[in-house]
């Protein structure tokens, strides 16, 4: 059974993973993905995979941001309870690993850090749905973009 994709986060959780996707249109205020996302994870304790920190700060490097776009940044990602690597997330990302080998779907590194979520029993928010809709137990939250 693959996951099923939801345009809200289910009632009675409280927090959510933010995919890096989703950090940087919020971030980035992307005209139109970030309005609606934004409106998905207001109220809820934000979390992001030490993944999605890594990947925005090297996004920051790339595009050779200033000092004044960097602090931004950093303000915005001490938002979120960032989930670093231990032992039990080792676990659960070699299991996520195996399960898309098994399933013939290739899963990148970094999503497979990301997906990780589905051990912290907190939905996933992202855009790219495709990435992560064929691991049995995450809970995929995604928004109706037009």
């Amino acid at each position: 059974m693959s996951s099923a994709i939801l345009t809200s986060p289910p009632t009675g959780t409280f927090r959510v993973v933010v995919g890096t996707d989703v950090a940087s249109y919020i971030l980035k205020w992307h005209p139109q993905f970030a309005p609606p996302y934004a409106r998905i994870v207001r109220g809820f304790q934000l979390i992001a995979s030490f993944m999605t920190l890594a990947e925005m700060r090297q996004g920051a490097l790339e595009a050779n941001w200033g000092e004044r776009k960097t602090d931004i940044l950093e303000t915005y990602l001490s938002d979120f309870e960032i989930v670093d690597s231990d032992d039990g997330l080792c676990s659960a990302w070699a299991a996520i690993r195996n399960e898309s080998l098994l399933k013939g779907h290739q899963i990148s590194s970094a999503d497979a850090w990301i997906a990780t979520a589905a051990s912290l029993s907190a939905p996933l928010v992202t855009n790219n749905t495709r990435h992560y809709r064929h691991l049995n137990r995450l809970q995929l939250v995604s928004a109706p973009v037009h």
